[in-house]
């Protein structure tokens, strides 16, 4: 791993490819254009606002982020994108209406000129949706050489030197790990087999490694996720991260459960529920798709609160969680949390949480962290999964044998590490600012 100074610099334009152009992309991109314009902030983004902290407390050495490592400038982001329905970026966003139409018109020359490819796409694994804009091949195999000549030609036409690629497309039904995910033999077996397996979110995530592009998953269906993509990435030199957006209910859920825990407060029950109406909300009203996002939402409070290790507190935790479909809140999803709790003495409390979110709203920063993180992330060496970008993620991809981190205080201390690491400076804990004790206790 090359650090600091090492890291070769941004040079050139970024292209980032997005598989889906609903919601979470036209977000995205109108925001990045609408900051180049100086007509936003690019609120939420850890990359373009937050500083980080150099040395001891003492030092006052708190530069940006952007300014400490060398990422990618938002003038220099580039944008590319497949998506079953063939308008452009401003007619995509307008169907979203996640943005005002008075934002997006002085936007709408430049997502004109944004228009997506046509998707590989299959209605046996995203069952509500449906749309002309699909490319036609005998094969899986074939689907993924045509991503991957997308990949080349979309490379070329934008003049950029270096791409990301960010699954927004839908969630895909739950599967699990079959034979053919075991391995590229066996996987590249698969695609000229059209083994039923591989879904469309695995033939970008192939095709993406294989261009030496690295890839973030943020939905949560399996995808870079398995045994032949994890080995081909790390052959390849590849970062790959993922999986499913933390942005909503579960975001605040990494909040306040760590909190509890920290206290040894019990929680006897936890309730959450949804309702969106957004393009996927009409994904997750199918039963298939649910079941992926409810086990990357349910899986979070089992590990933050460790049960195995408390069992008075957390052992008999019931935790439930829906996602109800309901068209007129569009993308405002509201959710709603009870949470059953008790303190001293066994004596009951409970706190109710009523959050009025905008779901794209809180992702297209995220989108825009991972693409400079991952981009940063190849141009320093590492490769494989990139375990330190679980902050962004509610189902965090990791090593197998590693318990993945949810606590969201624990992830942001890594991701800053991290990149303290990579600039060439220490790690900081609290040790950093009491040397005589470290001396002491050491």
């Amino acid at each position: 791993m090359r650090t600091g100074t090492q890291i070769p610099p941004a040079q050139g334009k970024l292209l980032v490819l997005l598989p889906g152009l609903g919601a979470v992309s036209t977000t995205f991109i109108a925001g990045v254009e609408a900051v180049r314009q100086g007509r936003a902030r690019p609120f939420g983004s850890l990359t373009q606002m937050q500083t980080i902290r150099l040395g001891r407390r003492s030092e006052h050495r708190n530069p940006l982020i952007r300014d400490f490592l060398p990422l990618a400038r938002l003038e220099d982001l580039v944008f590319g994108a497949w998506d079953i329905f063939p308008d452009d970026a401003y007619e995509a966003a307008l169907r979203a209406q996640v943005l005002d139409k008075n934002d997006l018109e002085p936007l709408e020359p430049f997502l004109r000129t944004i228009r997506p490819m046509p998707a590989a796409f299959d209605r046996q694994y995203v069952r509500r949706l449906d749309g002309p804009n699909v490319k036609q091949a005998r094969s899986k195999w074939e689907l993924a050489q045509m991503l991957r000549e997308d990949i080349r030609r979309t490379l070329e036409e934008t003049g950029a030197q270096r791409a990301v690629m960010i699954w927004c497309g839908s969630t895909e039904v739950h599967t699990h790990p079959a034979p053919c995910h075991q391995d590229l033999e066996a996987f590249e077996r698969g695609l000229k087999n059209n083994d039923p397996a591989i879904t469309p979110s695995q033939l970008y995530a192939y095709a993406a490694i294989q261009e030496g592009i690295p890839y973030a998953n943020g939905a949560p269906n399996l995808s870079a996720d398995i045994p032949a993509l994890e080995a081909l990435a790390e052959e390849k030199g590849v970062p790959i991260a993922g999986k499913d957006f933390k942005t909503g209910q579960t975001f605040l859920k990494t909040v306040i459960a760590p909190g509890l825990k920290a206290r040894m407060l019990g929680v006897r029950g936890w309730f959450s529920t949804n309702i969106l109406g957004n393009r996927d909300g009409a994904v997750l009203d199918d039963p298939g798709s649910f079941q992926a996002k409810e086990f990357t939402k349910s899986g979070v409070l089992s590990t933050i609160l460790q049960p195995e290790l408390y069992p008075e507190l957390y052992g008999d935790l019931y935790h439930k969680v829906d996602i109800n479909y309901y068209p007129p809140r569009g993308d405002a999803k509201e959710s709603w949390d009870n949470i059953d709790i008790f303190g001293w003495m066994g004596y009951p409390m409970q706190i109710k949480v009523n959050f009025l979110c905008r779901d794209s709203i809180l992702a297209a920063p995220v989108v825009l962290d991972l693409a400079l993180f991952l981009d940063l992330a190849a141009r320093a060496g590492l490769k494989g999964i990139q375990e330190w970008l679980s902050f962004y993620f509610k189902s965090p991809h990791v090593y197998a044998g590693h318990v993945p981190e949810h606590d969201l205080f624990i992830q942001h201390i890594r991701l800053k590490n991290t990149l303290r690491l990579l600039g060439g400076e220490e790690p900081v804990t609290h040790l950093s600012e009491d040397l005589d004790l470290y001396e002491v206790l050491r």
